[in-house]
C-alpha cells in the first residue's frame, strides 16, 4: 500500500470536511480508515483500495453533499488527483455507492473490500462514540434530544426510512443503531458490534430512569 497516496487522500478529506461538527468530520473518517484496515487485514482484502474507499465514504454523502451525491464528484476528483487508474477508480466509487444505511433493505456489498469498509462506518455509529454521533447530529438537524410522545418508526426499508422526519435522537437508536449489530459482514466486525451495543443499551437504561426522576 501506498502509504504517501493514503497521506494525501486524508489531507484532501481534511480540508473537505473542515469546520464539521454533526459527527461526520474528518475525526470519523480517520477512524473508519483505521478500522476498514484493520478488517481488510483479517479478510485479506486489497488494503490500498480498502483504505481510499474509507477515506472517501463521506465525500459525496447524501446527508452532507446531495449536489454530488448521484455522480461522486468529490471522490471522483480526489481519485483522479491521485492518479488512480479507472478499473480501480471504479471499483473504489462502487464501494462508497454501498457502504450508507438505508434502512432494513440496505445494499450488502460485493466485495471483501466493501464489507470492510461497510462495516467499520457502522462500527463508528456504535458505542460510546457512536452515541456522542448520534447526538451531536440530531443537534445539528434541529432534532429533540428525546421526547416519549413521539413513537421510533422500526423496521424500516429505505422507502420509509427516507420520509422519517419528526423523530428525536433516542428514536435513531431504534430506527438504526440497534439493526447495525446483525448487519455487519465480517466475523471480527460482529464481535466488537455485539460488545457496542450492549454499551448503548445500558446507556438508555440509565437515560430513561434518570429522564423518569
Amino acid at each position: 500500500m501506498n502509504e504517501i497516496l493514503i497521506e494525501k487522500a486524508l489531507a484532501s478529506v481534511k480540508k473537505l470536511f473542515e469546520g464539521n461538527s454533526d459527527g461526520h468530520d474528518f475525526f470519523h473518517t480517520e477512524r473508519v480508515y483505521k478500522t476498514a484496515l484493520k478488517l481488510a487485514k483479517t479478510e485479506n482484502a486489497d488494503l490500498e483500495i480498502t483504505a481510499l474507499a474509507a477515506i472517501l465514504h463521506d465525500a459525496d454523502d447524501r446527508k452532507l453533499s446531495p449536489e454530488t451525491c448521484e455522480n461522486k464528484l468529490n471522490a471522483g476528483n480526489i481519485l483522479t488527483e491521485l492518479g488512480i487508474d479507472s478499473e480501480r477508480q471504479t471499483a473504489i466509487l462502487k464501494i462508497i455507492s454501498e457502504v450508507s444505511f438505508v434502512g432494513t433493505d440496505s445494499p450488502v456489498p460485493e466485495t471483501k473490500e466493501g464489507k470492510c469498509v461497510q462495516d467499520a462506518d457502522r462500527l463508528d455509529a456504535m458505542g460510546a462514540i457512536g452515541i456522542a454521533r448520534a447526538f451531536a447530529f440530531g443537534g445539528s438537524r434541529g432534532r429533540q434530544m428525546y421526547n416519549p410522545d413521539i413513537k421510533p418508526t422500526l423496521n424500516a426499508d429505505s422507502r420509509t426510512y427516507a420520509k422519517i422526519e419528526n423523530s428525536t435522537s433516542v428514536n435513531h437508536f431504534y430506527e438504526k443503531l440497534f439493526l447495525l449489530k446483525d448487519m455487519m459482514n465480517t466475523e471480527a466486525a460482529k464481535r466488537i458490534a455485539k460488545e457496542r451495543e450492549q454499551f448503548m443499551k445500558e446507556f438508555l437504561e440509565e437515560f430513561y430512569k434518570e429522564w423518569n426522576g
